[in-house]
This record gives C-alpha cells, sequence and structure tokens, in this order.
C-alpha cells in the first residue's frame, strides 16, 4: 500500500512553492482562503471551462479573479467610475473591508482582462475581485502563482459543485478540506492547499459566516442626486451587510442590498461539525 500524502499548509513556503508551480502546469487548486476553501486555476479561458464542467456549471459562464492583495486596485479601471462616486472613496472603503477580512469588490473592468473573465452590467464592462483580506497567508500563494504563470490576475472560484449539478436549492462553498476533496475526487490533478488549524482559521474571522464573500458593486452608484452616493450589495455572503455599511458610512457611502441579494448565502453544514 502507497504511503499518504503528507498534506500541503498554506502558511508553508515549500508547499506554496508546489502549489504554485502546479497550479502554472494548469492544475486545479483547492486553497485555504481566510475562513473557507476556493477553487483558484490560471486564468485561460480553457482552463475556466475546464473547472466549470467539473463543478457541473455551464461551460461558458464568466468567471472572477483573484490576485495578491496589493494589486487589487490594479484589476480596475477608475476612469469609468461615475463622476459622482470620488475615486478616494471607493479606495478607502477597498483598504478598509480587506484590510478586516475576505471580500469581493465588483467595477470597471481593466482592458486587458479577458471577455471570460468579465460580463456587462448596466451598460459597462465589470470584473468581480475576490480576495481574502490582508492578513491571510493565501496572498503569499497568489504571489507565487502570478509569479509563475507570468500574469497579474488568477481565476477564483467557490469551493463547491454547482447547483445545476446536484439539484439543491444552493450549494455552499466548503470549509473543510476533507469534505471539499471528497467532492472533487474526479480530478486527478486536484492539489488542496489547506489550512494547518481549520478551527484557528475560523476563529481569526469571529464577525464572518464560513462562507462566500459579500459582493459589493461601484460600476453604477443608484440614483442620479440622491446623497451620499448608494452602493449595492449583489451577494449577501460572509460579512452582514451591517458591518459592510458601518465601514462605508464614516467615508459619505450608503449602502444597500439589490434586488437579488435578500436572501443571506447558506453555511455548508456537515455532520458532527460546529462552526
Amino acid at each position: 500500500m502507497d504511503a499518504p500524502t503528507p498534506p500541503l499548509y498554506i502558511d508553508r513556503p515549500e508547499d506554496v512553492a508546489v502549489a504554485a508551480r502546479a497550479l502554472a502546469g494548469g492544475a486545479i487548486v483547492a486553497a485555504a482562503f481566510a475562513n473557507f476553501y476556493v477553487i483558484v486555476t490560471r486564468p485561460d479561458a480553457a482552463t475556466v471551462r475546464r473547472v466549470n464542467l467539473a463543478k457541473g456549471r455551464p461551460a461558458h459562464q464568466v468567471g472572477s479573479i483573484t490576485t495578491a492583495i496589493g494589486r487589487i486596485p490594479g484589476m480596475f479601471d477608475w476612469t469609468r467610475i461615475s463622476p459622482r462616486l470620488p475615486v478616494g472613496r471607493v479606495r478607502a472603503l477597498m483598504d478598509a473591508l480587506y484590510g478586516a477580512g475576505p471580500f469581493g469588490f465588483r467595477g470597471p473592468a481593466a482592458d486587458r482582462l479577458p471577455e471570460h473573465l468579465t460580463q456587462i452590467d448596466q451598460g459597462m464592462r465589470t470584473t468581480q475581485v475576490i480576495a481574502p483580506g490582508l492578513t491571510c497567508p493565501s496572498n503569499a500563494f497568489f504571489e507565487r502563482a502570478l509569479a509563475e504563470t507570468g500574469t497579474d490576475h488568477l481565476y477564483i472560484t467557490s469551493a463547491n459543485r454547482s447547483r445545476h449539478l446536484t439539484g439543491a436549492t444552493e450549494e455552499p462553498a466548503h470549509w473543510k478540506a476533507g469534505a471539499l476533496a471528497a467532492d472533487f475526487a474526479h480530478l486527478d490533478d486536484l492539489v488542496v492547499l489547506v489550512h494547518r488549524d481549520e478551527a484557528a482559521a475560523r476563529a481569526a474571522y469571529p464577525g464572518y459566516l464560513t462562507t462566500s464573500v459579500t459582493l459589493l458593486s461601484f460600476h453604477a452608484p443608484e440614483g442620479d442626486l440622491e446623497e451620499p452616493p448608494v452602493l449595492t450589495v449583489g451577494r449577501h455572503g460572509s460579512l452582514h451587510l451591517d458591518d459592510v455599511r458601518r465601514a462605508a458610512a464614516p467615508l459619505g457611502l450608503q449602502v444597500r442590498l439589490a434586488g437579488g441579494a435578500r436572501q443571506r448565502l447558506q453555511v455548508r453544514g456537515y455532520a458532527g461539525a460546529l462552526v
């Protein structure tokens, strides 16, 4: 019998290097990310399509991107923001929310980003950036993976099978590596980069659910004349709306739920496991 493969840890540089090289070679990496897990790969169209199919999604579903924390502003075209919305306020809000933990922003896409990682929303070409926050060790993995791939962004998606495949109303993201690996056992090139201590990772983010991030859009503020400007939460995920509002208010920004975000994302349940 073969000896069991030792785990790869997100906080161990040699393991990060192994995972980054595998990603650059085309592997699918399930990575520890704040208090849960995500899937990260190269950003090319063929790899994104393969992950979509592996999850049970439509093959050409548009993907989100991630990058190392210091590179996030470069994913957006700041010249296309509404003149009603001062760039400095949005950048300050981005710094505050990513300084605290995992979060997502949708905004005007930088021109260099490919079509399969952007979508038209309210007449504007946008991209969705998902990041784990300033203190997460996954930032070192992203930096190494970017260096290995020679690009400035990666493809990211939730670590779960699609509801299109399972038939469930919702399929929350995984926050336990073992269950994640079982869901994707059909992939022969899956690499799992784990939290050294999953309970400690969850405890490090007491104000966040162990599910996909909350997503705030800033490319199309609501209303023509309303002040302060209103940004919309298009997905109510790990961080509660009230916490987003508390971060935005001192910057002179309002935050509201979009119509499709009335229901907050669920947390995945495991037999015998407590959050």
